[in-house]
């Protein structure tokens, strides 16, 4: 079975410069994460201090301001609310560490932090595909992780299945309804691209991520496809 197209980018997206790559891991085990890839997160705490030195530096990264101004054009403070990428980097910059959720998701956030692209990881059996990057109508419910229902405004950028479930806020927010739990076997990962960072970049974080879920939570990994 192909699994391409089974994520589409919608052409009202698509005009705020929203692009995706994608792929998907079959054959899962999901669990705590090895004491190996913990120390993922170490490495990457070092690459960023000889990159950045601190978060000052970090924040001038052409990559962190270009996901920082699509924030703002889709109405998020991003000085509150932190692009992932970004907000990874900045906890291993100040030594606080990134807690660990599983090793699924541990992986998505090693690549993230690293190369400042949002990750995101979702349960392939819970939703029915096709999904879609679209805006929203406005009214749509919204599950989010670790949160209560929300209402959806009109004009957001969200990921939809063909079911009309909200799985995701673009491009930082992910819904429990698909996340990634102790049964999942399936995922598809996505990697979220915004005008101004390289599409080689947002290619190779889906592809990093790829890797390192296959690694450390076993499976085979298939892709990578760009939408659009």
């Amino acid at each position: 079975m192909s699994y391409e197209g089974i994520i589409r980018v919608e052409p009202d997206a698509g005009n705020l410069g929203v692009f995706i790559y994608y792929g998907v891991v079959l054959g899962v085990r999901v669990g705590p994460s090895p004491e190996e890839l913990r120390r993922e997160f170490e490495r990457v705490a070092e690459e960023l201090r000889e990159r950045f030195g601190g978060p000052e530096g970090l924040s001038k990264d052409p990559v962190v301001q270009a996901y920082r101004k699509f924030y703002w054009r889709i109405g998020i403070d991003p000085t509150k609310t932190r692009p992932a990428g970004e907000a990874l980097a900045r906890r291993l910059l100040r030594g606080r560490g990134v807690p660990s959720i599983n090793n699924v998701v541990d992986a998505g956030n090693v690549v993230s932090a690293r190369l400042l692209v949002p990750i995101g990881i979702y349960d392939l059996d819970r939703f029915q595909p096709p999904a879609r990057i679209t805006l929203s109508r406005g009214g749509e419910v919204f599950r989010p992780i670790g949160g209560g229902e929300e209402r959806l405004e009109p004009g957001k950028p969200i990921m939809v299945d063909s079911r009309g479930v909200v799985m995701h806020l673009y491009p930082h927010r992910d819904s429990v309804e698909t996340c990634v739990r102790d049964s999942t076997r399936n995922v598809l990962v996505v990697a979220a691209g915004v005008p101004g960072v390289p599409a080689e970049l947002v290619r190779r974080a889906a592809e990093e991520t790829l890797e390192l879920v296959s690694r450390y939570a076993g499976g085979e990994a298939k892709g990578v496809w760009r939408s659009p």
